[in-house]
């Protein structure tokens, strides 16, 4: 099987650029064109991820309206419980600050 065929494109990443160095200097990539293939390779998983977790079915369809109630109901009969919004933000907040410390 051969290798799948390689193609140049030029990026401009704007102030992205500096973020996408720095990752290189810190030795966690060997060149920004694998920063920008790795984002890539990120934004594909998230699309799956999304994709996976909606049905192709247009708003205002009835059978959307339907999915949005079953999810609904499946969240309501979930027999865990509830976690409240002040640790969702706590969380959230502390997720964000360690992205922060990690990426500057």
């Amino acid at each position: 099987m051969s290798a799948p065929a390689r193609k140049m494109v030029n990026v401009d990443l704007g102030p992205l650029a500096e973020k996408a160095e720095a990752r290189v200097r810190a030795g966690d990539y060997p060149s920004v064109d694998e920063v920008v293939r790795e984002g890539l390779r990120a934004l594909e998983r998230e699309e799956a991820m999304l994709d996976s977790m909606m049905p192709p079915i247009p708003e205002g369809d009835p059978e959307w309206d339907a999915y949005v109630r079953r999810k609904v109901q499946e969240s309501l009969d979930d027999p865990r419980p509830s976690i409240p919004a002040a640790e969702v933000r706590r969380h959230l907040r502390e997720l964000h600050e360690a992205r922060v410390r990690r990426d500057g």
